[in-house]
């Protein structure tokens, strides 16, 4: 067998048995992945009562409180939507869900505008609401913070399709878990730390997620999801 013959063999072999390592990886990594946690239950769903064709229940829901002056938070609507946004627009049952004040409707649509370019937006939605409502659905978050003055913040949180709130209890990488670092959580991310919304949340966190949720689908899901009220009751 000449070299070019051996040559040949040898590329064909790699590209055969490449894709089968790479399904081999896959299966692996779906079957340990580490599930996002319940780290909030009854999150509050005002939302059909203004829009009917929008509501988290049944959604996975990336929401976002943008309040009075959409318009200040063009930084954060960009970055949501080129890191997250665009990467996770396929999936079913997925959307983003933007809170605004009733009386911002000419600055949600020019902020609309400002990040469409052209492109499908059909799974993102600004819902306008009234003041109190928009706090009640925050109140009904687990959070460290307040909304500020014009009832936003740059922070977006995730709920799954029964109404929970999801995140990390424990959030530290591996390299702190091996150090014994202490432990802290992660219920929210910030649009303005780009390296936390695509490290984090879409690389990581919504990927984790929409595995669950497959799983589900196939019955092929086993593993029980931690709650934050579970571990304080033990």
């Amino acid at each position: 067998m000449d070299k070019k013959t051996t040559k040949k063999n040898l590329i064909l072999g790699i590209l055969f048995f490449l894709p089968v390592v790479f399904v081999f990886i896959m299966s692996i990594s779906s079957e340990n992945y580490e599930t996002l946690d319940i780290v909030k239950s009854d999150v509050t769903d005002i939302l059909p009562e203004y829009d009917a064709d929008v509501k988290l229940k049944e959604h996975l829901t990336v929401l976002a409180f943008f309040g009075k002056h959409p318009m200040e938070r063009s930084i954060e609507a960009l970055n949501l939507k080129e890191i997250v946004y665009d990467k996770f627009k396929g999936f079913k049952k997925f959307q983003i869900v933007v809170l605004v004040t009733k009386d911002a409707k000419a600055e949600a649509k020019e902020l609309f505008q400002e990040i469409a370019s052209y492109e499908d937006l059909r799974f993102w939605h600004f819902v306008h609401l009234e003041a109190e409502d928009i706090q009640n659905t925050f109140r009904s978050l687990k959070t460290d913070f307040s909304l500020d003055a014009n009832l936003s913040t740059d922070k977006i949180f995730v709920i799954d399709t029964d109404l929970n709130q999801r995140g990390r209890i424990d959030a530290r990488a591996d390299n702190e878990k091996g150090k014994n670092s202490p432990v802290y959580d992660m219920n929210f991310y910030s649009c303005i730390e780009v390296a936390e919304l695509k490290n984090k949340l879409a690389s990581e966190d919504l990927r984790v997620l929409f595995t669950e949720y497959r799983q589900k689908r196939k019955g092929d899901f086993n593993s029980d999801v931690r709650r934050a009220d579970d571990l304080k009751a033990k």
